[in-house]
């Protein structure tokens, strides 16, 4: 009926995700593959191209396998890229014959913020005096951590596919990332610093690195050795790993400087010295 409805409303394309475990129910090859799920991705896939509505495919959409959190700390952890490679190949098999448009992940900064500087989004991680639920975590360290890992993740996926499956299936392959547009709060020469600053830490953080291959300076600068640094070869396969870059865009915010933070707390939300 769902479907029904978008083509009546005239609707020619459809973004969906697909559910990690309703695929690989442990997360890992190694569990099984979920034939049930397999068919129910199969079933809305093929209504969805008999109404002649186009699927864009979201492999990623911050649902991390509780048996991967459980194991070894999800995306902490450098073994989630091979898992997750072996998730999105799964995928590929079974419906890259239909699929066209394959996005890797959705908004991994928000998963990294809101999950682990934040702590308002699963995991529900960060520095225990930054918010008072958080029982664990490191505001300063591990939305870098996370960060990292997904862009990997993202480019191993992205590069199994293009040598793998590009040629036969004929689809393209990117990733979804989100920015807010940044206004100087005043014409000052700090604020107008904060505000290249402040897209850098949210947009350059995951952009750059795919169109350049490493992390914006300032970040490089403001974190430290607190952000993760990729190797020669790390760089050369996150660099180009896209077809296309798909944004997400909400709203507008002012933005102004901020003191760099004392002692011993550093968190991400503090890192850019800028104030939204």
């Amino acid at each position: 009926e769902d479907v029904r409805l978008m083509k009546d409303m005239g609707m020619d394309a459809y973004r969906f995700s697909i559910s990690w475990t309703r695929i690989l129910p442990d997360g890992t090859l190694r569990g099984g593959v979920n034939r049930e799920g397999i068919k129910y991705y199969n079933n809305l896939i093929d209504e969805l191209l008999s109404k002649g509505v186009q699927p864009f495919v979201t492999l990623f959409h911050w649902d991390t396998p509780q048996r991967l959190e459980d194991k070894y700390g999800g995306f902490l952890s450098p073994n989630i890229i091979n898992d997750y490679k072996d998730f999105a190949e799964v995928c590929f098999k079974e419906f890259g014959d239909r699929v066209k448009h394959w996005i890797t992940l959705n908004e991994p900064w928000s998963f990294c913020v809101w999950g682990y500087a934040e702590g308002v989004s699963a995991p529900g991680r960060c520095s225990p005096w930054e918010k008072a639920n958080c029982s664990a975590g490191d505001s300063g360290r591990e939305p870098y951590t996370v960060g990292h890992h997904q862009i990997l993740a993202h480019a191993a996926a992205a590069r199994l596919y293009k040598q793998k499956y590009k040629g036969m299936q004929k689809g393209k392959i990117g990733i979804t990332l989100v920015a807010n547009w940044v206004i100087p709060i005043s014409r000052s020469k700090s604020s107008i610093a904060a505000t290249k600053r402040s897209m850098e830490f949210m947009l350059g953080w995951f952009l750059d690195p795919l169109c350049r291959g490493d992390y914006p300076r300032s970040m490089k600068v403001l974190v430290g050795n607190r952000l993760p640094q990729f190797t020669k070869i790390q760089s050369k396969l996150v660099k180009g790993a896209f077809d296309f870059i798909g944004l997400n865009y909400y709203t507008t915010n002012y933005v102004g400087s901020l003191p760099p933070s004392k002692g011993m707390r550093n968190s991400y939300s503090t890192d850019a010295q800028a104030i939204r």
